[in-house]
C-alpha cells in the first residue's frame, strides 16, 4: 500500500530532524555558554511551543487534512530551527528561544498529524502497523545521530548542518504526502472514510473500560463536536493508555535530550562520543521496534509493555550509577530497548476501535507528547544540582506508573466475539 510507505518515510524524516537537533545540543550549550539550568529553560521553550500548538492539531487536521498539515508544520519546524541555529552563532539567546518556540510548534502538530494519518492507514489495512511507523522514526533518529556525530567530528558549523537537514526533510515530506490516504476535513467531513466505516460496522468494538455515559457515538456523516472530543478526555481506558504512553515518551525524550550531554560531562569525553552515546540508544530502539511485531504476536501487547518497562528501569539505573563508560553504554542500549514499544503500542491501543480512533489517538498523542517535550526539559533543572546522570534516575517513577497501568492497553473485544481482538501482526 503506497500510503503506508509514504507515512513510513514521513516518520523517518521526522526522526532525522529530531535527532539532528538533539545530536548538536552540546554545540548549542558551548555556543551560548549556558549552565545546566539555563539549558533546561532553553529546551523548555521549545516544549512550550509544542504544547501551545498540540491542542489545535486535531482542529487543523480536520480542516485542511493530515497531508497539508504535515507539509505546513514541517515547514514551520524548519524555519524555527533555522532561526535558532543562526541565533546561536550570533550569540542571541532570546532569538534562539523564539526559534525553538516556533520550531516546537511545528514539531508538535506535524507529529500529531502523521500519527493521525498512521491511524487512517491502520483502518484501511484492518491491522496495526503503528510499530513499523515508529520503527521508521527510530531509523531516522539513528541516521540523524550518525550524521550529527560526523558533522561534530568534522567541525561542520551548527547552522550549515541543521538547516541543510531540515530543508531536505521538508522536501521529502512534500513528495510523500501526495500518496497519503485522505483524512476527513472540511465542513461536511466525517470521522472515517467509507472503508473505515465498513470496517467499523463489521467489527463493532465495545469499549468495556470506558464509561458508557461518556462514550462517543460516531456518525460517519458528520464531523465530531467539541462535546464528543471532551467526552473522550473522560474515558478511563483512554487516559490510562495515555499514562502508558507518557512513561514511554518521557524515557525516550529524556534520552534524546540528555544522553549526549550526560556522556560528555559524566565521563569527561568529547562531543563526538556524546553523539555516539545517543546513537547507541537510538539503535537499540530501532532494532527493538523492528523485532517488536514478532514479540507482540508471541507474548501479547500487555506482556510486552511490562517487559519494556522493566528493561527501561534496568537500563536507566545502570547508565546513571555505573562509573565505567562501556558498561554505562550497555545500560543505554537496554534503556533504548525498554523505551521502544510503549509509544507505538499506546497508539495502537488508542486506535482499537476504528470508529473513535482519531479522537483517542489525539488524546493519547497530546498526553504522550506533553511528557516527551516538557519532562526532559525539567530534568535539566534537577541536573543543575545532581548532574545529568543522577538526574535521569527520576525516570524510574513514571516508568513504574506505566508498569502498573499497562493492563489498560489490552486489546478491545469486538461485540459478540468471545475471544480477544486480532493480535498485532505489525
Amino acid at each position: 500500500m503506497r500510503a503506508a510507505w509514504a507515512v513510513f518515510v514521513v516518520f523517518v524524516v521526522a526522526g532525522v530532524g529530531m535527532s539532528t537537533w538533539a545530536s548538536r545540543i552540546p554545540a548549542v550549550r558551548d555556543g551560548l555558554g549556558f549552565s545546566e539550568s539555563e539549558m533546561g529553560v532553553l529546551l523548555l521553550t521549545g516544549a512550550i511551543g509544542s504544547l501551545v500548538a498540540l491542542p489545535t492539531s486535531g482542529l487543523i487536521a480536520s480542516r485542511i487534512g493530515a497531508a497539508a498539515t504535515c507539509v505546513s508544520f514541517a515547514g514551520l519546524s524548519a524555519a524555527g530551527f533555522a532561526v535558532a541555529t543562526l541565533a546561536v552563532g550570533a550569540d542571541q539567546p532570546m532569538l534562539v528561544r523564539v526559534g525553538l518556540f516556533v520550531g516546537g510548534m511545528g514539531v508538535g502538530v506535524w507529529d500529531a498529524a502523521m500519527n493521525l494519518e498512521g491511524a487512517v492507514v491502520e483502518q484501511r489495512l484492518g491491522r496495526s502497523v503503528m510499530p513499523r511507523f515508529h520503527a521508521g522514526f527510530s531509523l531516522g533518529t539513528v541516521a540523524g545521530a550518525g550524521i550529527g556525530a560526523l558533522a561534530a567530528h568534522a567541525g561542520l558549523s551548527l547552522p550549515a548542518h541543521v538547516i541543510t537537514v531540515m530543508l531536505a526533510d521538508l522536501a521529502v515530506v512534500v513528495v510523500c504526502v501526495r500518496f497519503f490516504e485522505p483524512t476527513p476535513h472540511g465542513a461536511a467531513a466525517g470521522e472515517g472514510s467509507v472503508d473505515a466505516s465498513a470496517h467499523a460496522a463489521a467489527h463493532a468494538a465495545a469499549d468495556t473500560s470506558a464509561d458508557p455515559a461518556t462514550a462517543v457515538e460516531t456518525d460517519h456523516g458528520t464531523a465530531h463536536s467539541v462535546r464528543e472530543t471532551l467526552a473522550t478526555w473522560r474515558e478511563s481506558r483512554t487516559l490510562l493508555v495515555g499514562l502508558v504512553v507518557l512513561a514511554a515518551a518521557l524515557t525516550e525524550g529524556a534520552a534524546n535530550d540528555w544522553v549526549s550531554l550526560a556522556v560528555v560531562d559524566g565521563f569527561g569525553t568529547g562531543n563526538a562520543a556524546g553523539a555516539v552515546g545517543l546513537a547507541v540508544f537510538l539503535c537499540a530502539m530501532t532494532l527493538t521496534r523492528l523485532a517488536g511485531t514478532a514479540l507482540i504476536d508471541r507474548l501479547g501487547r500487555v506482556t510486552v509493555l511490562r517487559l519494556s518497562g522493566a528493561a527501561a528501569l534496568v537500563g536507566v539505573t545502570v547508565f546513571a550509577l555505573v562509573p565505567v563508560l562501556w558498561v554505562a553504554l550497555v545500560g543505554v542500549a537496554i534503556w533504548g530497548a525498554g523505551a521502544a514499544l510503549g509509544f507505538p503500542l499506546g497508539m495502537s491501543a488508542a486506535a482499537d476501535d476504528p470508529r473513535r480512533a482519531a479522537l483517542r489517538v489525539s488524546v493519547v498523542s497530546t498526553v504522550g507528547y506533553s511528557a516527551f517535550f516538557v519532562g526532559p526539559a525539567l530534568i535539566g533543572f534537577l541536573a543543575e544540582h545532581v548532574g545529568y546522570r543522577d538526574a535521569l534516575l527520576v525516570l524510574a517513577l513514571p516508568v513504574a506508573v506505566g508498569l502498573l497501568v499497562a493492563g489498560a492497553a489490552r486489546p478491545l473485544v469486538p461485540a459478540g466475539d468471545p475471544g480477544p481482538t486480532r493480535t498485532l501482526d505489525g
